[in-house]
């Protein structure tokens, strides 16, 4: 019979390590493929799903700045409405506010004319009582009506 030398022993378990280290090399790779396998399908699902979501908020984008362009012009029609309003209230102030206050004053003082100046004459001061934490007149007081 054959003798195994040490040198033979240390082939043989140097080939069985190899081949352990070989079997979950391939173990390791396999996982690694199903990993890699399932990644893809889920980067194809999400840019799937991704590219119709960026059209709809494309054309959402695109929607909403034509809304702000309308409302932009809206409000810039609104501000010349409002400066012709202003210079409408300007001009009619300027037409009729002058006349407004001669007509008044003139009004005044010939009602001053024809009243017989009573307001240079000082008006007797009116007696008043407190009641009841009213004030009334003194007549009032009394069952008079003011």
């Amino acid at each position: 019979m054959h003798t195994v030398s040490g040198g033979e022993v240390a082939g043989i378990l140097v080939a069985v390590f190899w081949a352990i280290l070989v079997s979950f090399l391939a173990v390791a790779l396999a996982r690694l493929a199903q990993t890699l396998k399932a990644t893809t399908k889920l980067v194809a699902d999400v840019t799937d799903q991704a590219v119709p979501l960026l059209a709809e908020a494309s054309t959402a984008v695109r929607s909403a700045q034509t809304q702000i362009d309308r409302v932009d012009a809206i409000a810039s029609d609104v501000q010349e409405v409002t400066s012709n309003a202003s210079a409408l209230s300007t001009t009619v102030a300027s037409t009729f506010g002058g006349p407004l206050v001669k007509v008044a004053a003139f009004g005044y003082g010939v009602r001053r004319a024809l009243g017989g100046r009573k307001e240079d004459v000082p008006a007797k001061a009116s007696r008043r009582t407190v009641i009841v934490g009213r004030t009334v007149s003194r007549r009032s007081a009394r069952g008079k009506r003011d």
